[in-house]
């Protein structure tokens, strides 16, 4: 599940033009919350949108209208409700110590794979 969930992740990200850097931060976001033992079946589809908006948000200047976009496109992708997405965006900042500028290495591998990838 945590792979198709990534894979959701991408999909969305592309769709909504975000950078392969972007998308990459998310994984990284994603992947502490699950070392973590923060994602359960309940909150794992919040937890993979609200690391996808996180990384949108710091990683790029995404207009107003775009981050409401990308909240539209995320609430209908994973089938939650955009209340429940920008509260747990604070859940997952808090899970991540708000250190959401990542070094380099954390962040490369995913970046390379994503770039072969398309």
């Amino acid at each position: 599940p945590i792979a198709s969930l990534k894979r959701e992740m991408r999909n969305l990200s592309e769709e909504c033009n975000l950078e392969p850097v972007t998308v990459s931060m998310a994984y990284v976001y994603f992947e502490k919350l699950v070392l973590q033992g923060k994602l359960n079946k309940q909150n794992r589809k919040l937890c993979a949108g609200a690391c996808v908006l996180l990384a949108a948000k710091i990683s790029s200047d995404l207009r107003k209208h775009e981050v409401k976009h990308l909240i539209d496109k995320l609430e209908e992708r994973f089938r939650f409700n955009r209340r429940d997405l920008i509260g747990f965006e604070f859940t997952v900042l808090v899970a991540l110590e708000l250190a959401l500028y990542l070094p380099e290495n954390q962040v490369l591998p995913h970046y390379r794979r994503l770039t072969q990838q398309s």
